[in-house]
């Protein structure tokens, strides 16, 4: 198909020529029914398509909530902003459903069925501001999942009990980002890489997932200690859950010596020591061995002699 044609019509002025113009003649029942549907609003007008069923659209809200659907409404009102699709039942996006609707500032998907989200989703979504896709059953994070949604203000992921990894770069490009939320999920690790490029990062929930505590924890720790006065944290509720020695302990309480044991080296005397220790213990067992084999030798032969004096 070939470009659109914009087409500028130029009305005749008032006077002669407005008087010149031939008589249309009476209007046509079904034109006037057109016009009167399209006032009404019963009829998509030029600018969009109608509204889906079981949704209602009222100044580019578009409300599909709570209506028990299993997927997502074909054909949304191309000047849609904002889309709840919350509450439902749906379990899969189809790829490039957004690409149509540029005007979309905020999307709405918790409390549904989703596993995964199609790659490029939200290629074509430059103006996505607000996403939520909490209460829903999303597994990863991966490096491709807001690609070109550089717009993001606020995304929720929290309460997605099967979400165990966040890509490094799941979040790269999203400089505008201020709120995020990973609470309730089932992150045990998060890499320091996936919050470090988010320069407007206000407000960051991590409580309530099982987070273990060990040496791989501690860049991202300490970032955020150095980051707790400009960011907002749910400190009272992230807690460790290993290693043994930490578990309950309080994520944010977590110092620098907590960690001493991840910094200790050995020097060259520390190897000597141990590879000496460790030969004159292999020499010692070798030694244990070869008496308790001569003893247990001894013994059988004491024991044989035994018997046979007493027959």
């Amino acid at each position: 198909m070939g470009s659109l044609q914009h087409c500028c019509c130029q009305l005749p002025k008032m006077g002669d020529t407005w008087a010149q113009l031939p008589w249309p003649g009476p209007p046509h029942p079904a034109m006037l029914l057109i016009s009167l549907l399209l006032v009404s609003g019963l009829m998509p007008s030029e600018a969009g398509s109608s509204c889906p069923v079981l949704c209602t659209c009222r100044n580019q809200v578009v409300d599909c909530s709570s209506q028990r659907l299993f997927s997502v409404p074909p054909d949304l009102p191309m000047d849609t902003r904002n889309l709840s699709l919350a509450h439902n039942r749906i379990a899969a996006v189809p790829p490039g459903y957004l690409t149509c609707y540029m005007e979309l500032r905020v999307l709405d998907l918790r409390n549904n069925s989703l596993i995964e989200l199609p790659p490029g989703l939200f290629l074509h979504a430059k103006r996505l501001a607000h996403l939520d896709l909490s209460y829903n059953n999303l597994s990863h994070v991966p490096a491709d999942m807001f690609q070109e949604a550089h717009g993001l203000v606020r995304i929720d992921l929290s309460h997605n009990p099967w979400l165990r990894r966040v890509h490094p770069q799941a979040f790269q490009g999203l400089v505008q980002l201020r709120d995020l939320d990973l609470s309730f999920g089932g992150l045990a690790f998060l890499s320091l890489e996936a919050l470090e490029g988010l320069p407007g990062l206000v407000t960051l929930q991590i409580g309530g997932n099982p987070w273990v505590c060990g040496c791989t924890m501690e860049p991202l720790l300490k970032w955020l200690r150095n980051r707790i006065q400009r960011c907002t944290a749910d400190s009272q509720l992230a807690e460790c859950r290993g290693p043994p020695e930490v578990e309950g302990a309080p994520l944010f309480s977590l110092t620098e010596e907590s960690f001493k044991a991840c910094h200790l080296t050995l020097s060259l005397d520390d190897y000597l020591f141990i590879a000496f220790v460790g030969f004159v213990v292999s020499i010692a067992s070798v030694a244990t061995n070869f008496l308790l084999g001569i003893t247990a030798n001894c013994c059988h032969r004491w024991s044989k002699a035994s018997e046979e004096e007493e027959i």
